[in-house]
């Protein structure tokens, strides 16, 4: 009895070739298939093909309109080592494969399909598809338009500086960036922004100021507070979300001297201010050494009244 082996590799001659005992080998309708086998005992090996809208029984590998059980067959040669090999062009059947599942029937007799039980044979699965062709288009760049509150503020696009908002950017290509807009005394934002091929992709964003906090106290208490001229509580007081920079805070007591003076905010933290008001002076005083005339007591008595007066000469 001959003993077939048929074998499906990836080159003619390959060495280590995939011996197909199930499966299937894929490729695509016009490529050139390498198939190669053994058979012992016989000098010629008959290869059939079925599949897709192809005759139940078979045709030939090189004309798919030659039918096997009309006696046609693709005949291959055994060598001296009992080995055949066979290269099936796909694209020269005469005629057109359909895409799919087909099987190569290889029998050591030109026996078709129906007529196998008196011959020995191996199979091997083919599965062909249409190729498909990508076509790479270029893409077409895209724009973004920036814009933020307040104006002037700074954009960084993928850690790149790139301007100050209002601003127009062309020459995008389509993607996804990280846009993070700054300005001094408000917090960073940033936002992933989508760039789409031909569009223009429009962010605006308001920008959040930075805060701190101003904790007011005086001594005496009860202080009226004012922060640059507009009255916001009295002392003991915490001012929240207040702006970050330079400010001016008053201080107003009936019978103290008013205060005034600068206090800076800082971002996230709370600037303490503490202050002892001064009081005001009953009977202020005119510097030593100087000439004048000084009040210093009135009676009245009825409808007569005295005004004493003393003269103080400069001190030499």
């Amino acid at each position: 009895m001959n003993i077939l082996r048929t074998t499906l590799c990836a080159g003619f001659f390959a060495i280590g070739c995939l011996l197909l005992t199930g499966g299937v080998a894929a490729y695509y309708i016009g490529d050139t298939i390498p198939l190669q086998g053994y058979s012992y005992g016989s000098q010629t090996v008959y290869l059939f093909l079925t599949g897709p809208n192809l005759p139940v029984n078979g045709v030939a590998l090189d004309n798919i309109n030659a039918r096997a059980d009309q006696g046609h067959f693709t005949t291959v040669d055994v060598d001296s080592n009992d080995h055949w090999s066979y290269k099936w062009g796909t694209n020269a059947v005469g005629g057109k494969l359909d895409a799919g599942t087909y099987t190569v029937w290889v029998s050591n007799s030109p026996n078709d399909r129906s007529h196998l039980d008196t011959a020995d044979y191996s199979t091997i699965s083919v599965g062909l598809g249409v190729p498909s062709i990508t076509v790479l288009t270029p893409a077409v760049p895209g724009a973004l338009m920036l814009n933020a509150t307040p104006v002037e503020a700074s954009v960084v696009i993928n850690g790149a500086y790139k301007g100050s908002t209002p601003l127009i950017l062309d020459g995008i290509e389509p993607g996804t960036y990280t846009v993070t807009f700054s300005h001094f005394g408000y917090r960073k934002f940033s936002t992933p922004v989508k760039v789409e091929s031909g569009k223009i992709s429009e962010v605006t964003a308001t920008l959040v100021p930075e805060t701190g906090s101003i904790a007011v106290n005086t001594s005496p208490a009860g202080a009226r507070v004012l922060l640059d001229g507009v009255a916001v509580g009295i002392a003991p007081v915490t001012l929240t979300n207040i702006a970050v920079g330079n400010h001016t805070l008053s201080l107003e007591n009936e019978g103290f001297s008013p205060v005034e003076l600068p206090v800076q905010v800082i971002t996230d933290q709370i600037t303490v201010t503490a202050v002892t008001l001064v009081p005001v002076s009953a009977h202020p005083t005119l510097p030593a050494g100087e000439r004048g005339i000084i009040p210093v007591l009135l009676i009245a008595c009825g409808a007569v009244g005295a005004l004493v007066i003393f003269n103080r000469s400069r001190s030499r």
